[in-house]
């Protein structure tokens, strides 16, 4: 396999041969998130994104309190199946943490009173938005961050990072959950970041931005394990009223 190969798709390619060459047959559970995640060497963000492209694949279920078992023995080798697995929304936040977190420290050292009035109307407008619309009042602030840097190229970075969580189906499907499980635009974090601009301190900017970016993976991680929860429950109780039918009868 390729070098330039994302970690999370190794790990998905690496349990989808072990499943199709026999090791593990449907029905079958896997070893838990905790156990996997250390056979490779990874974080859970990575691990979990490896576990969702497989279950996007129809291989393997998480079912909340018994574990991932395997739905599947075989890839599907159609074209619609060719789900672009390049960037998840995991890697996407991780890169974002990163560029977006050195970006606001040095956004602190140029930005104007003109665009820090920009971002406190963008805080507004999260606050007050439907979740549609406040996602883009969402992007617009960090974007403004960016371009208070001065630079073409971290604004171009920033903006194309943004771009990818529309282009790519696997972060699609994982923003989507957390959306449905109610995460949205925090303002008490952007109003940090904001303060730290405001003072021109780029060391507050920066750890503002990370500590914010590193909520939103942990919320991305609460999201994917509450919506198993909500599915094991909604099983239960369809079981729970077919059975109620019969005794009806």
């Amino acid at each position: 396999m390729s070098d330039n190969v994302k970690l999370y798709r190794k790990i998905a390619d690496t349990v989808a041969d072990a499943i199709e060459a026999g090791q593990y047959k449907i029905g079958d559970r896997l070893p838990t998130e905790r156990e996997l995640a250390e056979q490779f060497g990874v974080s859970r963000p990575t691990l979990r994104e490896a576990m969702i492209a497989l279950e996007m694949l129809g291989m393997i279920e998480a079912r909340h309190g018994l574990g991932i078992y395997v739905t599947g023995n075989v890839r599907p080798q159609a074209p619609s199946a060719e789900i672009d697995f390049e960037i998840g929304a995991f890697e996407l936040i991780e890169a974002r943490r990163l560029f977006e977190g050195e970006a606001a420290a040095l956004a602190a050292t140029s930005i104007t009173d003109e665009q820090i009035g920009e971002l406190e109307g963008l805080l507004e407008r999260m606050r007050v938005e439907e979740e549609i619309r406040g996602e883009d009042a969402d992007r617009d602030f960090h974007l403004t961050i960016a371009r208070a840097t001065g630079n073409g190229a971290i604004i171009a970075t920033i903006e194309n990072l943004w771009d990818w969580r529309n282009r790519s189906s696997l972060a699609r499907n994982i923003l989507a959950r957390a959306r449905g499980m109610g995460l949205e635009p925090r303002i008490v974090e952007h109003r940090r970041v904001v303060d730290a601009l405001k003072a021109r301190d780029p060391a507050a900017a920066r750890q503002a931005m990370r500590d914010h970016l590193e909520r939103v993976i942990d919320h991305l991680l609460h999201a994917t394990e509450t919506e198993a929860v909500q599915k094991a429950q909604q099983e239960t109780k369809a079981r729970r009223n077919a059975i109620a039918k019969r005794v009806a009868i």
